[in-house]
């Protein structure tokens, strides 16, 4: 497989770091005007060994870790966070559950080119009306001959429409609660299977965000990921991964924003401008190491569900904290529609929405810090 001979995250983040300066740096106000990216982009990530970043060379993947996936991700997104959301999501939330919960026969058809690129991958939890209460789906399965039938909608789908293959998750019965969401693997081109709509977003442009529809969509059982009734465990695990994943997307931006304003305030340095760029450095430092020691949990097989958690709610505020003291160290510069600053803001202010809400983040952390008595329901 393409990429570094070494696995150490220090060779993967060179690796990345060439790449981004060199290929996504010259083209990041274009990706953000024109909320595209490049045609060639993901045959370009594949060539460098990026989407089987973390996967066992057995199943065609680059090898490396959790530590070597945050640091090609901080990498690519300090230049381009389109790019790093589209892989974190393309490992974390698609290709390494079905490594994880695939059958022999799931993972040689879809996880061997998931990792080599040939097939790229997005997830589907999200619907129009139920976003962070995962638990209340309305999109349906029903059991019918040897397969299953799909109705339903999907909102905020990461690489929706581009996908080859999306893990989307249905109810066989809303009232089931948990118990009655199933995984599905959903290939792109299933008739009844489609694109809604392209939503126009804030920022993050450039990393396409989807509605799609199921109407009809008959699976066979060689579509089911996991056990039947056993999606929500899948979703759960998918989002710790994922949240360690987009927290080092974060981290890129806060560092982008960070560096932005050291740029500027060295240009027209005054105190005032100092104690900022102080205050910015602190908090980068204290998401790298959130980000860092959630990844390093993760690699040497400990929970880290907490972790992640951290990561993920630190990284993303101090990305919009630095983002939005950096618009005001640049002045009048960074108020300019297209300007770095304002782009970075824009993409920072996204990050405490996606892969868990802050306020979902701060209710996972608190539950845990402050459980329930025994016997006795966390209230809602």
């Amino acid at each position: 497989m393409p990429g570094p001979s070494a696995t150490g995250a220090t060779t993967w983040r060179s690796h990345a770091r060439a790449f981004a300066e060199t290929r996504l740096a010259p083209i990041a106000e274009r990706v953000d005007r024109e909320d595209s990216l490049p045609s060639t982009i993901r045959s370009e990530l594949a060539a460098e060994g990026f989407f089987g970043l973390a996967i066992p060379g057995e199943w065609g993947g680059s090898g490396g870790d959790a530590q070597s996936t945050v640091a090609v991700l901080e990498e690519l997104a300090v230049h381009s966070p389109a790019v790093a959301v589209l892989l974190a999501v393309h490992l974390s939330v698609a290709t390494t559950p079905l490594l994880e919960w695939g059958t022999e026969e799931q993972r040689a058809t879809f996880v061997r080119p998931l990792a080599q690129g040939r097939l790229l991958g997005a997830f589907a939890l999200t619907e129009p009306s139920v976003g962070s209460d995962a638990a209340r789906l309305s999109t349906r399965y029903r059991r019918e001959d040897s397969g299953f039938v799909l109705d339903g909608a999907k909102m905020f789908i990461t690489n929706g429409g581009s996908a080859d293959i999306v893990l989307l998750f249905a109810t066989r019965d809303p009232g089931a609660g948990r118990g009655g969401i199933s995984a599905f693997v959903v290939p792109r081109g299933t008739q009844g299977f489609s694109v809604a709509q392209h939503l126009d977003k804030l920022g993050l442009r450039g990393s396409e965000t989807t509605e799609l529809v199921l109407d009809g969509v008959r699976l066979g059982p060689e579509h089911l990921l996991g056990p039947e009734g056993g999606g929500f465990q899948v979703a759960m695990q998918a989002l710790v991964g994922g949240r360690v994943g987009i927290a080092a997307c974060a981290l890129g931006v806060a560092r982008a924003a960070f560096e932005e304003m050291k740029a500027n305030a060295t240009a027209e340095p005054e105190d005032w401008k100092r104690s900022v760029v102080a205050r910015a450095f602190t908090e980068l430092s204290a998401a790298r190491s959130l980000v860092d020691a959630a990844a390093s949990r993760k690699d040497a097989g400990l929970p880290f569900e907490e972790a992640a958690s951290c990561a993920k709610l630190f990284a993303a505020r101090a990305a919009v904290e630095i983002a939005s003291r950096g618009l005001d160290v640049a002045g009048r510069r960074g108020a300019i529609a297209w300007s770095r600053p304002e782009r970075l803001l824009r993409d920072a202010r996204v990050f405490p929405i996606v892969e868990g809400t802050t306020e979902i983040q701060e209710l996972i952390l608190g539950r845990a810090l402050v459980p329930a008595p025994d016997g006795l329901p966390v209230a809602r």
